[in-house]
């Protein structure tokens, strides 16, 4: 027998607390589904982050989950959902570890996942010698003389490696923009560089390893020429996706950059009724953007309800 929800809400990051937080002030009975799978599970620190500096996420999530419990409304499963639909009548349906769930609107949290390049060591580097977004990582390792900056896949063209680059000299100085074998991004960012110089080289040479060196973030870059160089630390997007594939079982519109469309300022997506939030819904990914959707759509879906529930027109 289905256990029955006014709000399928999926996503225990800070898009789905965030979204909860705003709902349980409705007083709407909500499911907050939790696969314990976060895009930042490997970091120990959050950054520009008000009140939370430098402190640890998972300890946000914890008392984030804390600060529900007085309102009796949210209730939250560690389970990863499996399929979701919507039935003829109009609930939605969702299933995971042999239960199910309905309710009358979903928000959807559930992030995106890092797509590694194919570099031996990538993977047993990232965050602690490779940083994605140099306002979350980076100022700790500053007074070191050089990082490096890889471009390829997301970074991968002159505009995104000068961008990472150009950051990454905030707290170093010099980097090194690496191309992974790749001569023709080489030869057009030394030509951008000859016209308009800053303390950064590039180096064009094919990455066979990266090894975590044991000092600070410092990682250190090996060759297939044979030689090596240590860096303070590497700078890189990887490409994403979607974490899961639940906004595709409901049939929810894609941007190009394989994020869930959204119309704002409630961001309901493509499907009346479902909502999106956070990483899923935007190419800017950050704990203060994850916020402010999953505020959003934590309005916007009980607006929705409460006309329903009186035949009315809802504001949006």
């Amino acid at each position: 027998m289905a256990s029955e929800y006014e709000i399928l809400l999926f996503g225990g990051g800070p898009a789905g607390l965030s979204a909860a937080a705003s709902i349980v002030r409705q007083d709407h009975k909500t499911v907050l589904f939790d696969s314990g799978k976060y895009r930042n599970s490997l970091s120990k620190h959050m950054h520009t982050m008000p009140s939370w500096d430098h402190q640890d996420p998972q300890a946000f999530r914890e008392k984030s989950v804390k600060d529900f419990e007085r309102y009796g409304s949210i209730t939250v499963e560690k389970v990863e959902i499996e399929t979701l639909k919507q039935r003829e009548d109009g609930l939605f349906e969702a299933t995971g570890g042999g239960r199910t769930w309905t309710g009358k609107k979903v928000i959807l949290a559930t992030g995106v996942e890092d797509i590694y390049p194919n570099i031996p060591g990538y993977a047993e580097c990232w965050v602690s010698g490779i940083f994605h977004c140099l306002y979350c990582h980076g100022w700790e390792e500053k007074g070191n003389p050089s990082a490096g900056m890889l471009a390829e896949g997301d970074t991968g063209a002159v505009v995104p490696a000068l961008h990472f680059a150009r950051q990454a000299l905030r707290m170093v100085d010099n980097v090194t923009l690496y191309t992974n074998g790749n001569e023709q991004l080489a030869g057009e960012l030394k030509a951008a560089l000859d016209a308009a110089p800053a303390p950064m080289t590039v180096n064009s040479k094919k990455i066979t390893k990266l090894v975590k060196a044991p000092e600070r973030a410092r990682i250190t870059l090996h060759f297939d020429d044979g030689t090596s160089i240590t860096e303070a630390f590497l700078a890189h997007k990887p490409k994403t996706k979607l974490r899961g594939d639940l906004a595709q079982q409901l049939g929810c519109a894609l941007s190009p950059m394989q994020t869930v469309v959204v119309n704002p300022p409630f961001n309901q997506t493509s499907i009346k009724g479902v909502f999106a939030a956070g990483d899923c819904s935007s190419p800017m990914q950050t704990i203060t953007g994850a916020l402010n959707s999953g505020t959003c759509t934590g309005g916007g879906a009980p607006l929705q309800i409460q006309a329903e529930t009186y035949k009315q027109r809802a504001i949006f």
